[in-house]
């Protein structure tokens, strides 16, 4: 008899529902995942949760051990720390490449996702999830010039799973959200940028990094 298998729209589908409920705390780092309860959450079959939570593992938003079961994965300082290291490392890379090799097109893609990102408040109607894309477009299009393809995809890979200790810092945080990320530092990164200054542009960046990691560390020891 063939083996049924949930299409592979179906699995993005829920894969991308457990993203965001591990995203917005709904569920938390560390809990364990039972593929019946997730069922009825989701309202879907075991097949689609568990070639979800296979998907997950590889992007490391969960933990799965076979004959054991499945969690979210756990925050922790020393991960934290490890992916910040290879982001800096490689975003300093980037970047400089990027602003040597890089066109008008790319200027204008810098400048106009800067603007985006700009316009969002930390008032009553800001949406982290916005904030979030867009904080992420600004970040890619500075080092997208750089005409990469393996080191960028490394790049988006340590900023997805990085994603997960923003929103979870965010979360912390609560009313002084607009102190996790400040927007003076990515206008000056951008003018660096914009003006060819390669040094301090990577230096800038480099900052913002590790200031934005230090934020997020602490965060962790007291949460």
């Amino acid at each position: 008899m063939r083996q049924l298998v949930s299409s592979p729209t179906l699995t993005d589908k829920v894969s991308k529902m457990i993203c965001q409920d591990i995203l917005t705390g709904e569920l938390q780092p560390g809990q364990k995942l039972v593929v019946a309860d997730l069922k009825e959450k989701y309202n879907v079959g075991a097949s689609p949760i568990r070639e979800a939570l296979a998907l997950l593992s590889w992007s490391k938003y969960v933990i799965l051990e076979p004959q054991k079961g499945c969690w979210v994965a756990p925050v922790c300082k020393k991960e934290l720390n490890d992916l910040y290291e290879s982001l800096r490392v490689i975003s300093s890379v980037l970047l400089k490449k990027a602003i040597l090799a890089g066109d008008e097109n790319w200027e204008l893609e810098v400048l106009t996702s800067y603007h985006k990102l700009s316009r969002l408040h930390f008032n009553e109607t800001f949406c982290w999830k916005e904030w979030e894309d867009k904080h992420h477009q600004f970040h890619a299009s500075l080092l997208e010039g750089a005409d990469s393809k393996n080191m960028f995809e490394f790049f988006t890979d340590l900023i997805n799973q990085i994603k997960r200790y923003r929103f979870y810092a965010m979360q912390t945080l609560n009313s002084t959200q607009d102190d996790l990320f400040n927007i003076q530092e990515h206008e000056m990164i951008m003018k660096l940028v914009l003006a060819k200054n390669s040094e301090e542009a990577s230096e800038l960046l480099d900052k913002h990094l590790l200031n934005t990691m230090q934020r997020i560390e602490n965060i962790l020891e007291i949460a």
